[in-house]
């Protein structure tokens, strides 16, 4: 991912594989919100694998992040302002998740975002790599995308977007909380079938 790519909140590759997955991913997504509670499901926790490894480093939650022009930061910012109730916040959430939000894949950038708590040694081994396999399985549908990888800064949008929504869910997020971000190479992607 280059710093431009972070910074702009998306690659503005065109890409038929992107576009498949942005779709998939957006469908999957609004199911998990409304027939799942939003609770992940494993068409949001991809295997990590790194280069020259078989097994998997484990699985982490992915958040898709509206393109700056269409973000919607502001409005979950404002649902967490609004109570400190977690059960009202939650409720709340997903009502709004449930909605239209995942309703145009276009929308979306193609940069994933995942957090870390301060200090993890998994995100400190992805980091090193520099890029790594991100494997989404479900639904009778897999996609196999290779990303490079970043740390994000904490005045990047994504970085923002992330938190707001990771907040929404979680309240007592750790202030020391590390943002990812995973921008895919399109062209050596692949999606079965």
């Amino acid at each position: 991912m280059t710093s431009v790519s972070a910074l702009l909140g998306d690659s503005y590759v065109k890409h038929p594989m992107k576009d498949r997955f942005l779709k998939w991913q957006c469908h999957v997504r609004q199911m998990m919100m409304r027939d799942n509670l939003g609770k992940p499901t494993d068409a949001v926790l991809p295997e990590v694998f790194l280069e020259g490894q078989d097994n998997s480093l484990g699985s982490i939650i992915t958040i898709m992040n509206k393109l700056p022009m269409y973000s919607e930061t502001p409005e979950m910012l404002h649902m967490a302002r609004k109570t400190h109730d977690p059960a009202q916040r939650r409720s709340q959430a997903l009502q709004y998740f449930s909605a239209t939000y995942y309703q145009k894949y276009s929308h979306f950038s193609d940069i994933l975002t995942a957090t870390f708590q301060g200090g993890s040694q998994g995100a400190a081994q992805i980091l090193k790599a520099a890029q790594c396999r991100l494997v989404f399985e479900a639904y009778s549908q897999k996609f196999d995308l290779l990303c490079k990888v970043e740390a994000l800064s904490q005045s990047n949008p994504l970085y923002v977007s992330t938190l707001a929504h990771n907040r929404l869910f979680n309240p007592d997020l750790p202030g020391e909380t590390q943002v990812l971000g995973f921008a895919p190479d399109w062209t050596q992607c692949i999606a079965e079938p």
